[in-house]
């Protein structure tokens, strides 16, 4: 059985994949930032779905929280086989010219160095010649990545695309040593996000614009993140995965 750490795993898309994750009987680390009751509302589910799974309070912009979670959850379970770095926030739309430099901050500290931090502890952690068993890297990107998200948030957007370059460059690092790393680009997705951007009805509003007509959901994504976990993804690695209803 597969042991896997998701960051952001409290809700959303983090929260779905650790319900499939449990319902393959692996076990979940569930790393969040500060709302502990939905983790452990995740984790309950987690183990009513046949896996196991214990939550890791963190911020991921944090390199010491970081390690701990990895650390906690490879004593736990004995290893780690796949992490999936989730973790990600968005903020309220807005033109460039108008953002200011806090904002900007916590953007790329959350998005991009939170992704480095657990990507490289990964790096340190998985590989057959570091002592790891191999395994698999999934790193959230977004669709914004490649649309730019114009008039609305340039700074995520552009946090997402550096994911998406992580994903190919690392992918490459590690392939030798039985690591595969993967990036997957949701579109509009119905999450929480959206809500704590200012705009809580953007998913099902843009949704009806994408070529299949409608907002996906946090299950579906769910679904690719798992398969690039598994071993039925074992040639897959440097991908970058549209989830997007054809946007």
């Amino acid at each position: 059985m597969k042991t896997i750490l998701i960051t952001g795993g409290s809700r959303g898309i983090g929260r779905a994949a650790a319900v499939l994750c449990g319902a393959r009987g692996w076990s979940v680390g569930i790393n969040y930032a500060g709302n502990a009751e939905a983790a452990e509302a995740t984790a309950d589910l987690v183990r009513q779905a046949g896996g196991k799974a214990i939550t890791l309070q963190g911020d991921v912009a944090e390199e010491s929280d970081v390690i701990r979670m990895f650390a906690e959850t490879a004593e736990k379970f004995g290893g780690i086989d796949g992490v999936v770095v989730n973790a990600g926030i968005a903020a309220p739309a807005a033109m460039l010219a108008d953002v200011d430099l806090a904002r900007m901050k916590r953007i790329l500290d959350v998005n991009l160095l939170g992704a480095f931090l657990c990507a490289r502890e990964a790096a340190r952690l998985m590989p057959r010649d570091r002592g790891g068993r191999g395994g698999s890297v999934v790193l959230i990107s977004s669709v914004a990545a490649r649309l730019g998200s114009p008039g609305m948030y340039v700074d995520y957007a552009a946090s997402k695309a550096a994911v998406d370059t992580l994903a190919v460059g690392l992918a490459r690092e590690l392939a030798g040593q039985g690591v595969r790393v993967n990036a997957i680009r949701p579109g509009l997705i119905e999450t929480e996000i959206h809500a704590a951007g200012g705009d809580a009805g953007r998913a099902q509003r843009l949704g009806a614009t994408t070529p299949i007509g409608r907002a996906g959901t946090a299950a579906e994504v769910a679904e690719a993140i798992i398969w690039l976990l598994s071993d039925a993804a074992s040639y897959t690695t440097g991908a970058v995965l549209d989830v997007s209803g054809g946007r």
